[in-house]
């Protein structure tokens, strides 16, 4: 049962797994897990979003799927999907140097 609009399906022993959790922890949003080695509905949700892969980490966020993402990736589809679920003072983060420098070549 989904407590959160966000979901991170996952198995043991995948490093991006772990990468994106410790990742998403540290950022402080909420979230559920889902062990796809021990829920056949999350296997069978993320073979659905990933071409009949088990491509994991896959995130749900709201109704948006996300599969293999970074956590910057994650956060920013919170922001546009589900906004109230941020974590507490969360700033996206702002554009590097070289953004900055593209952005102001082509105009913008």
């Amino acid at each position: 049962m989904r407590v959160h609009p966000i979901t991170v399906y996952w198995r043991p022993g995948c490093g991006f797994c772990s990468s994106l959790l410790r990742g998403l922890e540290r950022s402080g949003l909420e979230f559920d897990r889902v062990d796809i080695w021990q829920d056949e509905d999350g296997a069978a949700f993320v073979r659905s979003v990933a071409r009949g892969n088990e491509t994991v980490p896959t995130v749900q966020v709201g109704d948006v799927a996300l599969v293999n993402p970074s956590t910057p990736d994650v956060l920013r589809t919170v922001a546009e999907e589900v906004p109230a679920h941020l974590p507490d003072g969360y700033e996206p983060p702002r554009p590097g140097a070289m953004a900055r420098a593209v952005t102001r070549l082509l105009g913008g």
